[in-house]
């Protein structure tokens, strides 16, 4: 038997179900629902792939006890003990999805693991809609696990917070903002108190990481799309946000899967930019400098 396949960006689904049963693979669910967080526990149980565990955006991959916006960064010694609870060690490889959202929570639990140095990790292209649409199989089963023992901590390079965005700014750093136009320009705001952008962010929403079918561009376009928006920059200049750190992982995600590497996230996002009333806002559209 030749070696065994490393996914560290995307894998497809007809090479992960030919992987099922791999004594070195651990599939986790990350499917979420703003909405609803509990849905996607319920629509886990009812049905998922074969020896998927599931972890929850709200308990598992955020730690509320914290702040840091909507979806504070877990502790590194709290997340590193559920991923040994997962029977996930530093040897697994690991496939994270999603339901139909384009791959958001599964990117979040994605950039977790490699924040931690993990680089077996990747995300299901087109999640559990294409694997479905494929006709391949799922189960109700839950899953059972030997503990796994875990050693880690984040890499606080690749993790900023709001002086060092700001910081990075005035140093001709790029910050990448996910969320949609509107939200963007602050001509709607659903979820945060305020609406309008970080003052020097470039609008990017992660949607424009996707093609028509869900799943992500090639990686010679998106390399393409993002060394416009770089304009010279090195990739580790890039910093992603969002709403509150979720969909800026996919932002990552993408890039790293172009060649991109070394973009840092910014956590807490939007919605920890405004926590404090006294840093600035902008609105509308702005030049993007070449």
């Amino acid at each position: 038997m030749g070696a065994l396949a490393r996914w560290n960006t995307l894998v497809q689904a007809e090479e992960l179900a030919q992987a099922l049963g791999r004594d070195d693979l651990v599939v986790v669910d990350a499917r979420a629902s703003l909405a609803d967080p509990d849905s996607a526990r319920r629509a886990w149980e009812l049905g998922h792939l074969p020896g998927a565990r599931f972890a929850h955006l709200e308990e598992d991959l955020s730690d509320h006890a914290l702040v840091g916006g909507r979806h504070p960064w877990p502790d590194a010694e709290a997340f590193t003990a559920k991923l040994g609870r997962w029977g996930i060690s530093p040897r697994h490889q690991v496939v994270a999805y999603d339901a139909g959202n384009g791959g958001l929570a599964a990117a979040r639990f994605w950039f977790l693991l490699r924040a931690l140095g993990h680089r077996d990790v990747a995300v299901l292209d087109g999640g559990l809609a294409r694997w479905t649409a494929l006709g391949l199989p799922t189960t109700t089963d839950v899953p059972t696990a030997a503990a796994a023992d875990y050693p880690g901590t984040f890499d606080q390079e690749r993790l900023l917070d709001a002086d060092e965005v700001a910081a990075r700014l005035d140093d001709d750093g790029l910050l990448l903002d996910a969320r949609a136009p509107e939200r963007f320009r602050g001509d709607v705001e659903p979820l945060d108190a305020r609406a309008g952008h970080v003052p020097g962010a470039v609008n990017r929403p992660f949607s424009e990481n996707l093609d028509d079918d869900g799943r992500f561009k090639p990686p010679a376009r998106l390399r393409e799309e993002f060394e416009q928006l770089l304009a010279g920059r090195h990739p580790g200049e890039a910093i992603a946000m969002c709403g509150s750190g979720v969909t800026a992982c996919h932002q990552i995600l993408a890039m790293e899967h172009a060649g991109l590497h070394g973009a840092k996230l910014y956590p807490g996002s939007w919605s920890g930019w405004i926590e404090d009333p006294s840093r600035p806002v902008a609105t509308g559209d702005e030049p993007v400098e070449p």
